[in-house]
């Protein structure tokens, strides 16, 4: 599964006739429709100089959660750690932000351009720890593709 998603997110990113916030949306709708348990797919990027995350764009119910401090929720703490974050079960995270009552698992994995933290994908399941390792790895391949277009 992952290394069709693979070839399909690398195809949606590299079209050049379409603009970045367009290829980005495509990929949170790929990834929402083909991966049962991602409920929510989105991207929040470093807001200008300031110390907050925006919300980019995303696939799934709307979030009040538009802007986000460093070091507040998964999201925040992401920003300033540098670090994968998985979360198996939200309601044991103290410094969580619930955007849904349905939300049960969350996965934050940060987006590098030459090194510098610029953003982050961000993942919510309704499903009870889903998150493996495989989804990590890819992940990762997803923002590294990403970077390449920021």
């Amino acid at each position: 599964m992952y290394q069709t998603l693979q070839a399909e997110t690398t195809t949606i990113l590299t079209k050049a006739d379409q603009t970045v916030e367009d290829r980005l949306q495509a990929v949170c709708e790929l990834l929402k429709a083909r991966i049962p348990y991602y409920d929510w797919v989105g991207f929040y990027f470093k807001n200008g100089d300031k110390e907050e995350l925006k919300l980019g764009p995303y696939a799934g119910t709307p979030t009040d959660h538009t802007i986000i401090p460093f070091g507040k929720g998964i999201c925040g703490q992401v920003a300033v750690s540098n670090e994968n974050f998985v979360v198996p079960d939200v309601a044991a995270q103290d410094n969580y932000i619930a955007c849904s009552i349905s939300v049960k698992a969350e996965i934050v994995v940060p987006l590098f351009v030459n090194g510098e933290n610029v953003g982050q994908i961000d993942i919510d399941s309704d499903t009870p720890d889903p998150f493996t390792k495989e989804d990590e790895r890819f992940l990762e391949f997803v923002n590294a593709q990403v970077a390449k277009i920021l």
